[in-house]
């Protein structure tokens, strides 16, 4: 443990939302020049938990101090004030300004005349932007980054405050390995200078190389808090779930060969992506990896209709098809599970049961033609239990469930519309690891059923373990194309950067 007094309590702290108890008793002290993790599974209470220490909640019990004095954090702006700074899991950018804009907001500080310095804040968010390796120009707007993009912007937002404790909730969930690593070294020149951070994160081998100590929540009650000597990555996820993980599934890989489903041939969007193609089998899970900016996205959203193609061809059982919307889409059973749930995956201000069953009307229907709440309520339960969804009851909001939770909406929603053709992108992003392993189970169990899955992914071992083909793209370009044998983290990463792929055998 870091010597000298915690310069952030949580003493007893409780939250209830209604009848439903989120916290008890819970006792939290981050320490000086201290990287503090904390980890659990889904609905844990970890992000409440760090928004109370933020301001953004009031606690129903208990109390908040600061080197020894209770506070009272009734806003983030207070917290600020205290010298706190948080990186949320989902960017929370403003999308119409600029990258800029969104940078120094909240770090602008007026000189004796009153006024800021303008060219003084450019110079000091371009500093930033080079740290983090993030090509933007400074008056780009926020609306067009990608995920990883705008929460890169967001690091670069709290990395210009001076601020003495940093939250970091999720923030490499939507990172490339690259982009990891440059963050590390950030957070490790962070605590040199002083600084004490609380790591929230779901992939336990970050937890274990940068962690001091390691607080474990279940069910809104602290398991403990341990030095990173002390505990193993195998022991964490036994204290998360209660039991142990023996592995990840693993699909085995099939051999193959005959006609494929799905013909994507030389399909091309100028300035994004150019003469991509690939075939897809029934049955069959196709992984596509490939560093920010490589087009595996943007071809998920041309193959969606969200962005239509401009040359090249689709065919679906030979015969060719025109998907200029997602509507058409949809008509063809292609469904997309987007990486960005928030903004494209749910309607934060629906409830469950809305969301799940809104892409599937006819399902819910009356022989009238009205909603019939028993087959809505039917539907959903079935598929959000599927997915052993977190939830009080089925017309919560989905804005008041944690990200993994609403990323299981996400993934119902398409789940109860049968698609042939499911598009997953980043599909365990910020899920824990219990929840993975469901979630993995039911993309094998759709092969299995023969449905035709595209799974992109950031995570390497999630790609090359579930995975019968793995897609590799580098800047707009499919560079690769693994089967069998080839398949190996040194191929998918060699492909990735545009390196001539070797067999290993």
């Amino acid at each position: 443990m870091k010597e000298g007094a915690p310069v952030l309590q949580a003493v007893n702290v409780g939250k209830a939302f209604g009848q439903n108890q989120v916290l008890e008793n819970i006792d939290f002290e981050i320490m000086p020049a201290e990287i503090h993790s904390l980890i659990g599974e889904n609905g844990a209470g970890k992000s409440t938990l760090l928004k109370i220490l933020f301001g953004v909640y009031k606690p129903c019990s208990g109390s908040v101090l600061m080197d020894g004095k209770e506070v009272h954090l009734n806003s983030p702006m207070q917290a600020r004030e205290h010298g706190i700074a948080m990186i949320n899991q989902e960017p929370q950018a403003f999308a119409d300004m600029t990258v800029f804009e969104n940078i120094v907001i909240g770090n602008m500080n007026k000189t004796k005349m009153g006024f800021f310095d303008r060219k003084d804040l450019e110079e000091k968010a371009a500093r930033v932007l080079d740290r983090l390796g993030l090509n933007l120009r400074l008056d780009q707007k926020m609306i067009g980054l990608s995920v990883a993009e705008q929460q890169l912007v967001e690091i670069g937002a709290a990395l210009m405050s001076d601020a003495k404790i940093l939250f970091m909730d999720e923030p490499t969930a939507s990172l490339t390995p690259d982009e990891v690593e440059k963050l590390f070294k950030i957070i490790n020149k962070l605590q040199a200078k002083g600084k004490s951070i609380v790591y929230v994160s779901h992939r336990l081998d970050e937890v274990k190389l940068l962690s001091d100590r390691i607080t474990v929540l279940k069910d809104g009650n602290k398991v403990g808090t341990y030095d990173n000597t002390d505990i193993s990555k195998e022991e964490m996820i036994i204290k998360m779930i209660g039991c142990s993980l023996n592995e990840f599934v693993k699909k085995e890989r099939s051999s193959r060969i005959g006609n494929p489903f799905l013909e994507v041939d030389n399909i091309s969007i100028p300035g994004i992506f150019r003469n991509v193609s690939f075939n897809l089998h029934r049955g069959e899970i196709l992984g596509v990896f490939g560093l920010m900016g490589s087009g595996r996205t943007e071809v998920a959203r041309a193959l969606f209709g969200i962005t239509p193609i401009v040359s090249g061809e689709i065919r679906m059982e030979k015969k060719k098809i025109s998907i200029t919307s997602p509507f058409e889409a949809i008509k063809n059973k292609i469904a997309l599970v987007p990486e960005d749930r928030q903004e494209l995956g749910v309607l934060l201000e629906q409830g469950i049961a809305f969301n799940t069953s809104f892409a599937v009307p006819k399902q819910i229907m009356s022989r009238i033609g009205w909603i019939d709440r028993s087959r809505e309520e039917k539907l959903t339960a079935d598929f959000v239990g599927k997915l052993k969804t977190k939830y009080t009851h089925l017309n919560q909001l989905v804005g008041d469930l944690s990200g993994g939770n609403q990323q299981k909406i996400s993934l119902a929603k398409w789940l109860a519309a049968n698609p042939e053709v499911l598009i997953l992108d980043e599909p365990t992003r910020g899920i824990d690891v219990g929840a993975k392993t469901e979630v993995y189970k039911i993309i094998n169990r759709l092969a299995a059923e023969g449905k035709s899955i595209i799974m992109i992914s950031s995570e390497i071992e999630e790609v090359i373990g579930l995975s019968d083909r793995i897609m590799v793209m580098y800047e707009g370009t499919c560079t690769a194309i693994l089967e069998h044998d080839e398949i190996s983290e040194k191929n998918v990463l060699s492909a990735a950067h545009d390196h001539v792929v070797e067999s290993e055998v």
